[in-house]
């Protein structure tokens, strides 16, 4: 099984910053510019949403219910694996 490199280079980040126990100044300021500018990164979701607004408009009830069902099950499913996983035994 393969590690997105993403994905680990945070957690090379991660362990990094935990060992270090300081942020350093260079990795701050980039992190808070990033953290300025996060509403550019919803600007191609919210081109999508007008780009396809005619078929939003007419399959809006499907897309409200997967929304709903998908958030429902994001939230459900971590907490009865916990519920599971937290049984004393």
């Amino acid at each position: 099984m393969a590690v997105p490199a993403v994905r680990a280079g945070l957690v090379l980040l991660l362990a990094y910053l935990s060992v270090r126990r300081r942020v350093p100044e260079d990795v701050d300021r980039v992190g808070s510019a990033l953290v300025q500018h996060l509403g550019l990164l919803f600007v191609p979701a919210a081109v999508g949403v007008v780009l396809f607004l005619p078929q939003l408009r007419s399959h809006g009830l499907a897309v409200a219910l997967a929304l709903v069902v998908s958030v429902v099950l994001t939230i459900a499913v971590p907490a009865l694996v916990l519920r599971v996983l937290a049984r004393p035994r």
